[in-house]
């Protein structure tokens, strides 16, 4: 976690001008002082950071502190809220400095019972795919003093500095935040760069200044609000009427397409382009009668084709994954198309002759209609089309909105389903320990001792990240003999903005979560 120069292609941009122009400020206003708008898809679930593993992130990461955090071009942990570093050599002792004088927005005093309190409360409460998981390694957290907090670590664990970072551990005040139930009021009180003003669920979110924030975010504009659209076709349209100066997270390929080749029609726009490292996979239901036989998954395996799905639906916009460790990422392989080769339906149909299945299996795909972008049923649509045209199966498409679909698939409802992920932190073990074990953020059990007690245990004692790299490659191979998962693509990120918009090639965190205060409204270019 601490030596990972390999990652640095993770957190590269490049911005790609559509056309050259130039914006004035309005009167009397200079760049800090200039209100951004942005635009996305991606609305949170939840308001309160202990319920969240998703993509409410994206609010929480501007209006909350979190101890530690990952400024802009950085791959390991960099200091927030605290200074930190563990105190022993086994990585079982972290003890952070809380920075002299921090309060939250409502005046109240951010000490270490308040991080105590943020961090027990988690573990508490325990939401059903909540950020609790991430706290496997948590033994107990000590107050030193009022401004000193020590974590007492039950295992060797080097990445909990990077959990530390994620903004699920964001830092709330104990009056307005229980210890044992959520916050449902619709409010937030956070510390961070910004103060949540007002928020209309699945409409906006009101962003200003806080006046009273310590840490190391520079804020380049006035303010932020973003809007929530449930499709990217009004948000785009809403870009080019000049409604909103950015989108983030959404675009479809088509659109993504036309930004980069009809720069006359999208004049006085910019596409900034992200090497991602989120990802799309299909979960399989091992409980699902349908897919409980192994013969099953490795027959949809050997099917897939991950490079025509690509250029059909995502035209470039992403490519084919054969590893649930994306490239960029150390321990990154091709363990699936080194198992299964190029796709073959002769090679499929042997995998099934050989458990005895010689009829059609029919089968049900599930999946989200407003998590990952208009460019989601298409791709199902395609899926269904490969594998149907094999003979092998029947694939019947279910979906729902993003708050439905997580509820059914937490209850183990579907047998096949569609998940993205966007990392929380980039290492490795974070592309693997999420998804194993009995409780995992999928609500399917995926029972792997030798992934769970040896590979990761293992991987964790080393503060060299680099040094963990083949106990994640044996994982990854256990991983393709399951067939639990199947990696499809991994994606690139785009930020569509007006030319007048600046810093956007920074406003992307190595978690790919949007730092709005990096973008400003500049004056000419």
């Amino acid at each position: 976690m601490f030596n990972r120069t390999s990652l640095q292609a993770a957190a590269a941009l490049a911005s790609i001008s559509l056309v050259s122009g130039c914006s004035l400020f309005s009167d009397g206003e200079s760049a800090g002082e200039q209100r951004i708008v942005v635009g996305t898809t991606s609305s949170p679930t939840t308001l309160d950071p202990a319920a969240a593993w998703d993509n409410s992130w994206e609010l929480f990461r501007n209006v909350f502190q979190t101890l530690v955090s990952f400024p802009t071009g950085s791959t390991t942990p960099q200091p927030d809220a605290a200074n930190c570093e563990f105190k022993d050599t086994a990585s079982r002792i972290f003890e952070c400095k809380l920075v002299e004088g921090l309060a939250f927005s409502n005046g109240h005093k951010l000490d270490a019972k308040a991080v105590q309190h943020s961090i027990e409360r988690i573990r508490k409460i325990d939401v059903d795919g909540g950020p609790s998981g991430m706290l496997g390694s948590l033994d107990k957290i000590e107050v030193a003093d009022d401004r000193t907090v020590v974590f007492r670590l039950n295992k060797p664990d080097a990445t909990f500095p990077f959990v530390l970072a994620t903004p699920a551990m964001s830092l709330v005040d104990p009056a307005e935040y229980p210890a044992d139930k959520l916050r449902e009021d619709g409010k937030l009180v956070g510390s961070g760069p910004y103060v949540l003003d007002e928020y209309e669920e699945g409409e906006k979110a009101e962003l200003t200044k806080n006046p009273t924030y310590k840490g190391f975010a520079d804020s380049k504009n006035g303010g932020v609000t973003i809007r929530y659209f449930k499709e990217s076709e009004p948000m785009v349209a809403a870009l080019k009427a000049k409604e909103i100066d950015a989108t983030y997270r959404g675009l479809t390929a088509e659109e993504v397409v036309d930004l980069q080749s009809n720069k006359d029609e999208n004049k006085g726009l910019q596409l900034i382009e992200s090497t991602g490292a989120d990802i799309r996979y299909l979960v399989f239901n091992g409980q699902d009668p349908s897919v409980a036989k192994a013969p099953v998954r490795k027959a949809i395996a050997q099917l897939v084709d991950r490079d025509e799905l690509v250029a059909k639906v995502y035209q470039g916009t992403a490519e084919p994954l054969y590893s649930m460790v994306p490239k960029g990422i150390a321990g990154h392989t091709t363990e699936f198309f080194d198992r299964f080769g190029e796709p073959s339906v002769s090679k499929a149909r042997a995998i099934l002759k050989s458990a005895g299945i010689t009829e059609p299996v029919a089968l049900d795909f599930w999946f989200t209609t407003d998590r990952y972008g208009s460019s989601t049923a298409p791709e199902f649509a395609e899926l269904k089309r490969q594998l149907e045209a094999s003979g092998l199966f029947q694939v019947t498409l279910h979906s729902k909105p993003w708050k439905e679909f997580q509820t059914g698939y937490q209850k183990g409802q579907y047998p096949v389903f569609g998940r993205g992920w966007f990392p929380d932190f980039p290492d490795p073990d974070n592309f693997v320990a999420p998804f194993v074990g009995k409780q995992n953020v999928l609500g399917t059990p995926y029972l792997r001792p030798e992934i769970t007690d040896q590979l990761l245990p293992k991987s964790r004692r080393e503060s060299d990240r680099g040094a963990a790299t083949d106990e994640f490659k044996k994982a990854q191979k256990l991983m393709v003999e399951d067939v639990r998962l199947l990696p499809l693509w991994q994606g690139k990120l785009y930020i569509a903005a007006s030319e007048d918009i600046g810093g956007a090639e920074r406003a992307l965190d190595p978690q790919t979560v949007m730092q709005m205060w990096e973008l400003s409204r500049r004056a000419s270019w």
